[in-house]
């Protein structure tokens, strides 16, 4: 099976943009909506609340939509991925952590399973163990990654797992960018940071105005909102979010929250107070300006993406004239 026959045939796309499984923002109804749209969806399944990833499924109702997880919390309850199949998701995405015990059960169900790397080595580990589809994320994304950037990455994954179906993720919210990944070899692109704010998600409405008054340089990777919710990620993976004034007055002792700082994130989180909680966009979050449907943000970055690689051809350094030093 070709690179495009496991992202069209077996996945339904018409536009080869796929929407990143963010935790608590990427539900049901939002990931429906990119599918319906020609691209497809995937359920943030986060940290594996299985009445919640449940909830989220049964909003999508009959649109063939994706799950992901965080690798590292399904191993802590395995048994999730099981009930999650049972609901026949179009595919299931993987990232941070050991797919391996887990590869053979999804690829025996005959669903494609993405394994989300940030390294080559780790890609090449992924496609050793059955990954159907690799996606190469890079450090400018939001939500939890690594260091390396997108534009080296991707050609260098490229390089190394030959015709393997490869998805570009990380700094990509408009047509040049999604342009761009597909020079550089991707099949297609994981958006995240492009939907934060669309109508359909699940992400607080204040978080979601931030969201358009955010550029990239206010953005930091750290440890600091993953201490405030009390959850211990293991290295080397830190979260990108835009730097608030809880940010600024943690980073440099994130161990040094307690219970009663905790307390206060999680409240906040729940009030939309962003001064506190994270707003987890990455650095393309200066691209996204507007609050859209999904259909309206896939529509605008597959058209713009046509038009800048049917303009490539056109550019034709050879023919300027050349300026004596």
């Amino acid at each position: 099976m070709t690179r495009a026959v496991v992202l069209t045939r077996r996945l339904g796309l018409s536009v080869p943009i796929l929407l990143a499984p963010m935790a608590q923002v990427s539900g049901g109804a939002l990931a429906a909506a990119v599918s319906r749209a020609g691209g497809f969806g995937f359920i943030g399944g986060g940290y594996c609340d299985p009445d919640w990833v449940a909830q989220e499924l049964k909003a999508a109702a009959d649109t063939p939509v994706g799950v992901g997880f965080i690798t590292w919390a399904l191993a802590e309850r395995p048994a999730l991925l099981d009930a999650v199949m049972r609901h026949r998701p179009r595919a299931v995405f993987l990232s941070f952590g050991d797919i391996a015990p887990f590869a053979e059960r999804i690829r025996a169900a005959g669903i494609p399973l993405f394994a989300q790397i940030q390294t080559v080595a780790g890609a090449r580990e992924a496609a050793a163990q059955g990954a159907d589809v690799i996606v190469a994320q890079g450090g400018e994304a939001g939500g939890h990654g690594a260091a390396r950037g997108t534009l080296a990455l991707l050609p260098a994954v490229r390089d190394a797992i030959g015709d393997l179906p490869l998805v570009a993720a990380g700094g990509i919210a408009d047509g040049r960018t999604m342009a761009a990944a597909l020079v550089l070899g991707a099949d297609a692109v994981l958006c995240g940071t492009a939907f934060y704010a669309a109508e359909e998600s699940l992400a607080h409405p204040r978080a979601k105005a931030t969201t358009l008054r955010t550029v990239g340089d206010e953005t930091a990777r750290s440890s600091v909102f993953d201490a405030a919710r009390g959850i211990a990620w293991p290295a080397p993976w830190t979260l990108r979010a835009r730097r608030n004034a809880f940010h600024e007055r943690w980073r440099s002792d994130p161990g040094g929250i307690g219970p009663d700082e905790r307390a206060r994130y999680a409240h906040a989180a729940a009030a939309g107070d962003t001064d506190t909680a994270a707003v987890i966009v990455g650095e393309a979050v200066d691209l996204v300006r507007e609050a859209l449907p999904a259909a309206a943000i896939i529509a605008r970055i597959a058209d713009n993406a046509r038009h800048r690689l049917s303009a490539a051809p056109n550019l034709d350094w050879t023919a300027a004239e050349r300026i004596e030093p």
